[in-house]
């Protein structure tokens, strides 16, 4: 039976729409005709796990604007797919919404790993008015998720420019079991290549 893996990415999330409609006047425009994409490690995740894997990688609802309660009904959708010892991972807001769900409710399956990525916690808050929104939680709330998850793994750079490294040691102090790894300079896991997390998926079976 194939290891199954559940992906979930980041986005933007904002509690006032005029905060959301100024960040669409001032955002960088990509993947013009005639420019060069911008791949990250996630596009090859499937293929770099290999055979022995099932990779789920939804695209969640809305990304630029985010909203919890839409991320939950997709996120259940998968749920007749999966099977017992999924492992989850979640990206930036991905991991601040597998944080946030995880903590609330109830998983069907039991999970064999969680990898919170350089996930807000609780709240972050930039330049732009970019929130969280309806993403941002209690971080007491974190207690239930140590009682769901027996394998949490927060890993973040130092270097990180989106979210400040801070937001990792603040998910450590509520999560008391769970393991830190730290990075100086993978920013915020935009990277072409991530070989650390294809050996710490790997090293769990």
């Amino acid at each position: 039976m194939k290891q199954q893996v559940f992906f979930i990415h980041g986005g933007n999330s904002f509690s006032k729409r005029e905060d959301f409609l100024r960040s669409l006047i001032s955002a960088s425009i990509r993947n013009l005709p005639g420019s060069a994409s911008v791949d990250f490690w996630s596009k090859s995740l499937s293929e770099e796990l290999g055979e022995a894997y099932e990779v789920f990688m939804p695209i969640m609802p809305n990304k630029q604007n985010a909203d919890y309660d839409e991320w939950s009904i997709w996120f259940e959708r998968h749920f007749e797919y999966l099977k017992d010892d999924a492992i989850l991972i979640g990206w930036s807001l991905g991991g601040m919404f597998l944080a946030k769900y995880l903590s609330e409710k109830t998983f069907p399956q039991k999970i064999k790993a969680l990898f919170l990525l350089a996930a807000p916690c609780g709240t972050q808050v930039d330049l732009e008015g970019n929130d969280c929104g309806s993403f941002q939680f209690d971080a007491s709330i974190l207690n239930q998720l140590t009682e769901r998850v027996d394998a949490i793994n927060i890993w973040h750079s130092t270097d990180d420019f989106v979210v400040p490294y801070e937001q990792a040691l603040d998910y450590k102090k509520h999560l008391n079991k769970a393991r830190i790894v730290t990075f100086s300079d993978k920013n915020h896991f935009l990277v072409l290549k991530f070989p650390e997390l294809l050996t710490a998926i790997k090293d769990l079976d």
